[in-house]
């Protein structure tokens, strides 16, 4: 089961969900960039966002799955919509 893409508003919550409980405060061009073209998988979205924080996942695992924890609550809510493939 492939995780569906993320909205434009879904990103949007997502970011500002990590900006204000995490931390994860993303430059505008980040931002931007994450919510035009979001990565389609939980670990890849949350590389990108801790490559936009200027941060090396490695050095903080805790930090690491809690922010992947957000991103991958955020993966699951577009299968509670209608889908069709």
């Amino acid at each position: 089961m492939e995780p569906a893409k993320l909205s434009h508003e879904e990103v949007t919550l997502l970011l500002r969900d990590l900006c204000v409980e995490l931390g994860f405060c993303l430059p505008p061009d980040d931002h931007d960039s994450l919510r035009d073209s979001p990565p389609n998988d939980v670990d890849e979205f949350t590389a990108a966002v801790f490559r936009a924080e200027g941060m090396e996942a490695s050095q903080h695992p805790h930090l690491y799955g809690q922010v992947r924890q957000k991103v991958a609550k955020a993966f699951e809510k577009p299968t509670n919509q209608a889908t069709s493939s």
